[in-house]
């Protein structure tokens, strides 16, 4: 694994981060080409693309917080301040559905502001989310986060102890649910572009998104290792907080799908 790529001086350039930033630079780029043919403003992508890179952060961050009290007792600054109180600068600990929601309400709101319709934009946008999910997991494997649990599959990964999968399980074979989420992305990607290929009514690639991921994140959540802390009890049963929230998109989908297939 290779958490961190390099070092200038005090500052580290995490695999994740550097994955991160590709994920968003890419997804801007193709973001205004797609505006473009569509007859969206360009200038006006790149303005929300700016937004949702800074709210997808602070989501994530603010998701990995709540669901991680314990770890920022009685050092709360770290939770959002670059410069750490072990002397690293840059924000180690991302969750990215946390991100996705946050870039989600931003996206609504702006659109909202500057009176854009808010289901064409996303119809743009979206591919660009299916690519950022396929490159930021990359990130996740090489810096050995949002790791699996023990399992006795071939493809099983042991994770060094710097890592912070090694450090939690050592010396155990985990399911590399980093990479498994990395390839649904790249099913997200391929399956979304596939539909895009006829005149669809806006809001239908939305709902797509939000079917597949929520199928999919909830799906690998089942084999993803987690604190005890960060569970809840719905019905009697046990589930993550972010496979509740899959679970919603997953509704918020379809819902959306037969609501604007029926007005359109």
């Amino acid at each position: 694994m290779y958490p961190v790529l390099f070092r200038l001086g005090k500052l580290a350039i995490h695999s994740y981060g550097l994955m991160l930033a590709l994920s968003f630079l890419i997804g801007i780029y193709w973001s205004m080409y797609r505006a473009k043919k569509r007859g969206i403003n360009r200038n006006s992508v790149m303005d929300l693309s700016l937004l949702i890179v800074l709210s997808a952060i602070v989501g994530s961050r603010a998701l990995y917080v709540f669901t991680h009290l314990d770890e920022f007792r009685g050092r709360w600054l770290d939770t959002f301040s670059p410069f750490q109180s072990s002397g690293e600068i840059g924000l180690l600990g991302l969750t990215m559905l946390g991100g996705v929601l946050l870039a989600l309400l931003t996206i609504f709101i702006f659109c909202k502001v500057k009176k854009i319709s808010i289901l064409k934009l996303c119809d743009v946008m979206v591919p660009a989310f299916g690519l950022g999910i396929f490159l930021t997991r990359i990130g996740c494997f090489l810096h050995g986060c949002c790791f699996g649990k023990p399992c006795d599959l071939p493809w099983g990964t042991v994770f060094p102890l710097i890592s912070p999968a090694g450090s939690i399980l050592q010396g155990q074979h985990l399911h590399p649910t980093q990479l498994y989420s990395s390839f649904y992305g790249l099913i997200i990607l391929f399956v979304i572009l596939w539909l895009d290929r006829k005149p669809r009514f806006d809001g239908f690639l939305l709902s797509v998104f939000f079917m597949l991921y929520g199928v999919f994140r909830f799906a690998v959540d089942c084999l993803r290792y987690y604190e005890s802390s960060v569970k809840t009890s719905v019905l009697g049963m046990s589930f993550t907080i972010n496979q509740v929230i899959s679970f919603l998109m997953l509704a918020c989908g379809l819902f959306l799908f037969f609501r604007l297939r029926r007005s359109s």
